[in-house]
This record gives C-alpha cells, sequence and structure tokens, in this order.
C-alpha cells in the first residue's frame, strides 16, 4: 500500500496557494495551509478538508510550528511548497529600507526558515520542494527592485537545495509565474486601472493591457500555475531538480524590441498620476 503523501502549502489562502491546495487534495495529499490571515485559510479548511496552521514563516518558531503541525497530524512530510510572498513597488533610489526589509524577510528568510526545519523530514522521505518565484526572477520592470530581487534570490534559495541535497534524493524545482489572477495581482491592477483613467472596466480592464502582449495575450489563472507545481512535486518528475519551469504565457519567450511589429502600441493618458 502506498502511503499517502502529506504536504505543506505557504500563502495558501488565497490565490495560487489556494488553488495548490486544493489541486493536491483532489489528488490525494494530506495538504497543510499556512498563511497570516486565519479566516481564507479556515474557508479552505473547510472547503477541502486541509489543515489549516495560520502563521508567520518569517519567524523561526512559526516555522518549526508549522512542520511540527504535519508530523503530529500525518506522521509524514513529503512536499513543501513556497508560495507566500509580497511585493513592494520602487525603484532602489525610492526604495525604504523598511519596505525592503519586509520583503525579503517575507520572499526570502521565511522560505530559508522554514526548508531549515522541514529538511531533516523531507530527506526521510525523499521529498520535493517547488518554490512559486515569478518572472522578475528572470526579467524585471521599472519600480520592482527588491520583489525582482527576493524572487531571484528565491530561485537560487531552491537550486542550492537541488545541489546540496540531490544525492539524498530531495528534489527541489521552481515555477514562474507572469500575471496570474491573484488577490495581489488584483490590487496591482486596480492601482494601474486607476493611475491610467481605463474607466468602467477597471481591473479586468487592466489586466488586458498588461497582457494583451503577450503571446497567449491573457493572464494566467491560479489553476494552472497549480497544476505545474502538482507536476513537480509528483513522481511524474522524478528526474526534475533544480529546474525553472515558466508559466507565463510565453512572456520570458518574447523578445520586447519586436512589440511595435505586431501590436499597435498606443500612448495611454496620464490618468490620476
Amino acid at each position: 500500500m502506498v502511503e499517502q503523501r502529506v504536504t505543506i502549502v505557504t500563502g495558501g489562502g488565497t490565490g495560487i496557494g489556494a488553488a495548490c491546495a486544493r489541486l493536491l487534495r483532489e489528488a490525494g495529499h494530506q495538504v497543510v495551509v499556512s498563511g497570516r490571515r486565519p479566516e481564507p485559510l479556515q474557508r479552505l479548511a473547510e472547503e477541502t478538508e486541509a489543515l489549516a496552521c495560520p502563521g508567520d514563516v518569517r519567524d523561526p518558531d512559526a516555522a518549526v510550528s508549522l512542520v511540527n503541525a504535519a508530523l503530529t497530524s500525518f506522521g509524514r512530510l513529503d512536499g513543501l511548497v513556497l508560495n507566500a510572498g509580497i511585493g513592494r513597488s520602487g525603484a532602489v533610489g525610492d526604495l525604504s529600507l523598511e519596505d525592503w526589509d519586509d520583503v525579503m524577510r517575507t520572499n526570502v528568510t521565511g522560505p530559508l526558515l522554514l526548508l531549515r526545519a522541514a529538511i531533516p523530514h523531507l530527506l526521510r522521505t525523499r521529498g520535493s520542494v517547488v518554490a512559486v518565484a515569478s518572472v522578475s526572477a528572470l526579467r524585471n520592470g521599472a519600480s520592482n527592485a527588491a520583489y525582482a530581487t527576493s524572487k531571484a534570490a528565491l530561485l537560487q534559495l531552491c537550486r542550492s537545495l537541488a545541489v546540496d541535497y540531490g544525492r539524498q534524493g530531495l528534489r527541489a524545482n521552481i515555477v514562474c509565474p507572469s500575471w496570474v489572477r491573484s488577490e495581489m495581482a488584483d490590487r496591482r491592477m486596480a492601482r494601474f486601472a486607476a493611475d491610467f483613467g481605463l474607466g468602467d472596466g477597471g481591473t479586468e480592464a487592466a489586466y488586458k493591457e498588461a497582457t494583451q502582449p503577450l503571446p497567449l495575450g491573457r493572464p494566467g489563472e491560479p489553476r494552472e500555475v497549480a497544476e505545474a507545481v502538482s507536476w513537480l512535486l509528483s513522481s511524474a518528475a522524478s528526474y526534475i531538480n533544480g529546474a525553472v519551469l515558466n508559466v507565463d504565457g510565453g512572456a520570458t519567450a518574447l523578445d520586447p524590441g519586436t512589440l511595435a511589429f505586431d501590436f499597435r502600441i498606443e500612448p495611454r493618458s496620464a490618468g490620476a498620476r
């Protein structure tokens, strides 16, 4: 009899994290979902029968408690989805140190603390880690210094796992989404819509404009990223280690210098700026 796999998903209350939790539960995993807000975690737990463990993984004690909750409830740990993350806008010369520290502690130090707590148990099960980074780890944009740097660091943190622990059976891989519908992306699109006076379409109009140049011409859905995460955690990806899978609608395949030949780029009004 094959033992049931146990996976922790951070940032699991909404968006990509919640989609990962749902899909893994459908696949038969026991799932422990973590996040700083109890309410969405509890709703997800009621929907999927996942185990909700609210907490801030930037806190070393909370990271240990999360791993212990999985072990106490299910006796093992097979997978870890590092999805919790935040963004703060700003160029290097404009970004406050407070915002920089907040992003780095959430997007890089938090995963490090959780990995340190989880690695001994993942080694016992020859488990798997998947980090949800971003195309910002590979390509940059305006006023994106902290977020892009943190996601690049997360990518290399997981590649370090692949290199250092691969011979002991632990795999670590990274997915890099582009624009995916989520609470964080919705907030960014709402600001975009307000800044440039996109009118009644609001957030939807902002998504349409932001993703129009992509080869697929649309934002991703959380489930589409979750499918990639689930596959990388599975035995179907047993020889995939240290890989970066772009789940980005073709964004990183596109040469931005060719945009003018394929699309009519029109200046937008300054709106509220």
